[in-house]
C-alpha cells in the first residue's frame, strides 16, 4: 500500500480515527509520518492532515481574529474542520484559498468538466456554429455585402439540413 501523501513510498503507518461515529483512515510512509508530526500526539490531528488546512497547534497559537468567517452563515475554518462540510454556497468564496488545494488533490482539478453524450456534444457544436453564421449573415446584410450574405445563407441551409438528419 502506498503513502497517501507522497504516493511514492510504501506505507508503514496506518492511522484510524473515529469522531462522532465516523471513521477516517490514513496510510503514511515513515518520512511523511515524521513530517506530519504523527509521533507527537499533542501536535497531531488526523482531521488537519486529511483536510490540509494546517496543524491543530497552529490553530491554537494562531490569531483567531484574522480567521475568515462566512458573512452569510457565520461558518469558520474550525467549523469546517470539525464537520468536513461547508455551511452554505458563500463558504466556497470565503474559504476559496484553502479549498483550492484540497479540491485539486481530490478531483484532479478545480473546474467541473462533466460528461456529455457524443451526439449531444456534436449537436451543441453545430448549434453554436449556426448561431455564429446567423450573426455574420445579419452583419453582412447590414453592410450590404450581398455576395458574402448569399454564401453565409448557403452555409446556414447546409448546416440546418445536417442538424435535422
Amino acid at each position: 500500500m502506498q503513502c497517501e501523501f507522497c504516493k511514492s513510498e510504501e506505507a508503514t503507518v496506518h492511522l484510524t480515527q473515529i469522531i462522532n461515529g465516523k471513521m477516517s483512515k490514513v496510510d503514511l510512509c515513515a518520512k511523511c509520518e515524521k513530517e506530519k508530526g504523527v509521533a507527537d500526539p499533542t501536535g497531531f490531528s488526523l482531521a488537519d492532515m486529511l483536510l490540509g488546512l494546517g496543524s491543530a497547534e497552529e490553530m491554537k497559537n494562531g490569531n483567531h481574529n484574522q480567521e475568515p468567517v462566512c458573512p452569510l452563515c457565520g461558518f469558520t475554518q474550525p467549523d469546517f474542520k470539525k464537520t468536513a462540510r461547508l455551511g452554505c454556497s458563500q463558504c466556497y468564496n470565503t474559504f476559496s484559498k484553502g479549498l483550492e488545494g484540497i479540491l485539486k488533490d481530490m478531483h484532479r482539478g478545480t473546474t467541473h468538466k462533466g460528461k456529455v453524450p457524443r451526439r449531444f456534444a456534436r449537436a451543441q457544436i453545430m448549434a453554436t456554429k449556426l448561431k455564429d453564421l446567423q450573426d455574420e449573415l445579419s452583419l453582412a446584410v447590414q453592410e450590404e455585402n450581398y455576395e458574402q450574405a448569399a454564401s453565409l445563407r448557403d452555409q446556414i441551409l447546409q448546416l440546418e439540413s445536417e442538424l435535422k438528419s
